[in-house]
């Protein structure tokens, strides 16, 4: 479970972005309906780099369809659907307490009965298993997710942020317990949502900042 703050700056990172990164999704699933993207609070990279939603927590599916607006199926309480809406793309929301019948519900109530699934060979055993027993054809969209321009400069952003915040730690004389304290609080403060420290000779640190992820070291 991610313990920081996740928000959106639209002037750091404009929704434009997110409308180009999704035109290449819908380029890529050719004829079919709708694309499904898997997201949790381990592997949200996908969602993120297509619609900015981050899961703190649970599982969820987003749905692209070929010509209207994407749809999350939510594995969140309602009531952070506010947050949700105010920090991604999205407009309409659905729960999904189980997420695979929430989805064939969906595709049914829309008459597909194929669709595309994102890297569809990474997809979870938990909800490929019964989707695919579901009578829904799933079609691999494959994707390779290449760094845009935006997303190499916000990997910029959080590698500068990061080397200044831990710059401005005092690390001398503390133990491998107070500098991972240290650290930590520091960075979460500065705005970063996850924190991965590795201590060596040197303090590797991999940190994400607007879900993207970059390594820095520092001195201790």
């Amino acid at each position: 479970m991610k313990r920081g703050l996740i928000t959106w700056d639209k002037a750091e990172l404009p929704p434009e972005v997110f409308d180009v990164r999704l035109a290449k999704l819908r380029h890529a699933m050719g004829d079919l309906p709708a694309c499904v993207v898997y997201a949790d609070v381990a592997r949200s990279n996908e969602g993120r780099h297509f619609t900015n939603f981050m899961p703190y927590w649970n599982r969820s599916l987003i749905i692209v369809p070929k010509a209207d607006a994407p749809v999350l199926l939510c594995g969140l309480s309602p009531r952070v659907y506010p947050w949700i809406r105010s920090v991604t793309v999205f407009e309409e929301i659905k729960p999904a307490a189980k997420l695979v019948p929430t989805l064939v519900q969906f595709c049914g109530e829309r008459g597909w009965g194929r669709v595309g699934v994102l890297n569809l060979p990474q997809l979870i055993h938990e909800v490929f298993a019964p989707l695919s027993a579901s009578g829904i054809e799933l079609v691999d969209v494959p994707m390779s997710l290449e760094p845009d321009s935006a997303e190499v400069q916000m990997m910029a952003t959080a590698k500068a942020l990061a080397e200044q915040v831990i710059q401005g730690c005092s690390l001398v004389g503390l133990t491998r317990q107070q500098v991972a304290g240290t650290l930590e609080r520091a960075l979460r403060r500065a705005g970063f949502e996850d924190v991965v420290l590795r201590m060596r000779e040197r303090v590797t640190v991999d940190v994400e900042y607007r879900g993207h992820w970059v390594r820095v070291e520092a001195n201790a």
